[in-house]
């Protein structure tokens, strides 16, 4: 395995390195802006579902907690990699496919890094409402740049308020990170705490207090009427969307290659965080539609998110001055967000390109220990994300390219158990959750195929477009950048199962059966559920 120092691992493009400079508790803070994901779409999805919104953001929830398990095994077979799941399933499936290993890397990243541009909206959208009100004229200032229907019907790219006060946050962000990830992890610690403790009084509070009424939560019958195959469609795609937010803290590691020690600390870092997720996407949804009903949740702001500030205060008995903490905790929530995430989806974007999949160029890391050249290149892509019109399609897009990267990713799990028996494994899940880890991916596929119905034809379409990306990207660079050879660091780390050789493939043809077995399902699931 590639060698690790104190200092980090080395940067493909010369300058600076990561730096091996945090804890599981470290890492648990930077993925603290996970739990505030609920938020983003928790009006969405009681909109579109009905009355079982609550149980599918527990569902969700439960099968992200599952499936980190096997996240954790894999990720600690790779102590000096950055970047996520995505990174070290790739290891699994490029002995099998040169194009499937790139494009989990790439489908995480494009999961990841709209939070940026979604949680930047937000938080701009508030600060405009607050300081002008919901109807001022600057708020309804926009310039269309280009009308992008071949996407989705309405879908355009302008220029307005809320883009340019979302611009400015992200350049907030990006200078709060550019120090390096020790910095980072206090300022998110501070943040995270004033985050998480009014998101737990908010879903506890209701509850202890009687506030919570059972007619809210019941019959568990989607809103459609009927558990009949519209319901079942629009409960599929509720899980389809949550999946987004509810399986995200598995961000927790991809920081490897900066834990002091990341042997303990890894598997440590992402069960905190699902732990900490379990609690809060069972209690906020619950408690907020406990009170409010789906009538409730089915107002304007609450599914734009808009009056969810308001929401909250009147939730745990707040007049005007709860209202306004409520607001504060609400904008930094979203600035947590797009911490974590600019945070997690840069390292994607080093780790790929110091493996070869992704342009050299982003292999470059500061002498903060920094991804800065991966960092601008998020924030450049998100700043067109922030022009778009839509940002809840922006979302379900993101989504499907998310859906993606899990199935692949939970598939590496028993993937590395047959090529990598003999590795050194720190932390070896039970061999029953890597099947029901395999279950899930299946589980997820199904999501893909159904739930991009339910938010516009052009979802999976526009998704599909967005992945197929990757393929003259990593073609330019392995074939043009590289001559058709991998980087020795990335050769080096498949040895730890004994060998660098890719044509040493011990699962034989299952990989392939399991792809197609995964296409299969998405298209059968397409066609049976839809509205």
């Amino acid at each position: 395995m590639t060698s690790t120092t104190e200092a980090g691992i080395p940067s493909a493009e010369g300058g600076g390195t990561l730096h091996r400079a945090i804890g599981w508790k470290d890492a648990f803070w930077m993925a603290s802006g996970v739990p505030a994901l609920v938020l983003f779409s928790i009006g969405g999805i009681a909109a579109t579902v009905g009355n079982p919104s609550w149980a599918i953001w527990m569902l969700s929830v439960t099968f992200g907690f599952l499936q980190a398990f096997v996240y954790a095994e894999i990720a600690g077979l790779f102590p000096s990699k950055s970047g996520g799941a995505s990174v070290y399933g790739a290891a699994a499936w490029v002995r099998y496919s040169k194009i499937i290993a790139p494009l989990s890397v790439w489908c995480n990243w494009l999961a990841w890094t709209p939070v940026l541009a979604i949680g930047g909206g937000l938080a701009a959208g508030y600060i405009l409402t607050t300081l002008f009100g919901a109807g001022a004229a600057i708020n309804a200032w926009e310039i269309t740049l280009v009308n992008l229907d071949f996407l989705n019907q309405g879908l355009t790219l302008r220029i307005n308020t809320t883009s340019i006060v979302g611009t400015v946050i992200l350049l907030i962000v990006f200078a709060l990170q550019h120090h390096g990830i020790s910095r980072a992890a206090k300022i998110q610690t501070v943040v995270g705490l004033a985050v998480l403790i009014p998101l737990l009084i908010v879903g506890l509070v209701p509850l202890l207090s009687g506030n919570v009424l059972a007619e809210n939560l019941t019959p568990i019958i989607p809103i459609s009427g009927a558990w009949d195959t519209e319901g079942t469609t629009l409960f599929l795609g509720g899980l389809f969307i949550a999946a987004w937010s509810a399986y995200a803290f598995e961000t927790a590691i991809c920081y490897t290659s900066e834990f002091k020690d990341p042997k303990r600390d890894t598997v440590r870092a992402i069960i905190a965080a699902g732990v900490v997720c379990v609690v809060i996407y069972t209690l906020v949804p619950l408690s907020f539609q406990g009170v409010l009903g789906v009538e409730g949740m089915l107002q304007p702001g609450i599914v734009d998110g808009s009056a969810v500030a308001g929401a909250m205060a009147g939730m745990v008995g707040g007049g005007a001055i709860v209202a306004r903490v409520m607001v504060v905790m609400l904008l930094l929530a979203l600035v947590l967000a797009i911490m974590t995430s600019m945070a997690g989806s840069s390292r994607t974007l080093y780790q790929g390109s110091v493996d070869g999949w992704l342009p050299k160029f982003l292999s470059h890391a500061n002498k903060h220990g920094a991804p800065t050249s991966a960092m601008w290149t998020d924030l450049g892509f998100n700043l067109i994300l922030l022009m778009m019109s839509d940002y809840l399609f922006v979302l379900a897009v993101s989504n499907c390219c998310y859906l993606v990267f899990n199935f692949l990713n939970l598939h590496s799990g028993w993937l590395h158990r047959i090529d990598n028996g003999g590795a050194h494994r720190p932390w070896k899940a039970p061999t029953i959750l890597l099947w029901i880890g395999g279950g899930l991916a299946f589980v997820n596929a199904v999501l893909l195929g159904a739930g991009a119905n339910v938010w516009g034809e052009g979802t999976l379409r526009s998704a599909v477009i967005a992945i197929a990306l990757i393929l003259p990207v990593f073609a330019y660079r392995h074939y043009v950048t590289d001559k058709g050879r991998f980087p020795e660091a990335m050769l080096d780390d498949l040895a730890v199962g004994g060998s660098r050789d890719l044509s040493v493939r011990k699962a034989g043809i299952r990989p392939y059966l399991t792809l197609a077995a995964g296409v299969a399902v998405v298209i059968i699931a397409n066609q049976v559920f839809q509205l």
